[in-house]
């Protein structure tokens, strides 16, 4: 099954250990699940964890804002993919979708906002030029893809 023109980065399904209260996903297993898919993104740039560990780079996120769309239940399969919406030499500005697996339906967003890190100064630095050059193929690929509608998106009451 085809779920959007991004890059699909991570499959799994919903652990029993994952359900709460209300009987569906917990909103933490979400960002679980976002945050493994985002791991094989960095591996998908380069960004091993060999090569982090011989570079004392890494990638921090420093922003996300998530939605969730329709329910997730135990067992249910699930598919990350991510787009990437903006790039710079040390950010990035991602933004991933999960779709229930079989059924195909858009479960959650998440939009992200994530800096590259020097270990060593715990400041921001350049990606590596490898990563770089990763991270702007990608966006080759992707910087005309249609935004995401929850891209953007602030939270706030209206009065």
């Amino acid at each position: 099954m085809s779920f959007d023109a991004a890059l699909e980065l991570h499959r799994t399904h919903v652990r029993p250990e994952w359900i709460d209260y209300n009987g569906h996903m917990n909103v933490a297993y979400y960002l679980l699940a976002f945050d493994q898919a985002f791991d094989r993104f960095m591996e998908h740039i380069g960004l091993t964890a060999e090569r982090r560990a011989a570079s004392g780079s890494t990638i921090f996120a420093v922003e996300a804002h998530i939605t969730y769309g329709q329910e997730l239940l135990e067992g249910a399969p699930l598919v990350v993919t991510l787009q990437l919406l903006g790039r710079q030499p040390k950010k990035l500005n991602t933004f991933m979708r999960m779709y229930h697996a079989e059924a195909g339906f858009q479960a959650a967003t998440v939009e992200w906002m994530s800096l590259h890190v020097d270990l060593n100064t715990r400041r921001t630095a350049p990606m590596p030029p490898a990563v770089a050059a990763e991270v702007d193929a990608l966006w080759a690929a992707h910087e005309n893809l249609p935004r995401p509608p929850e891209a953007g998106r602030g939270i706030a009451l209206r009065r």
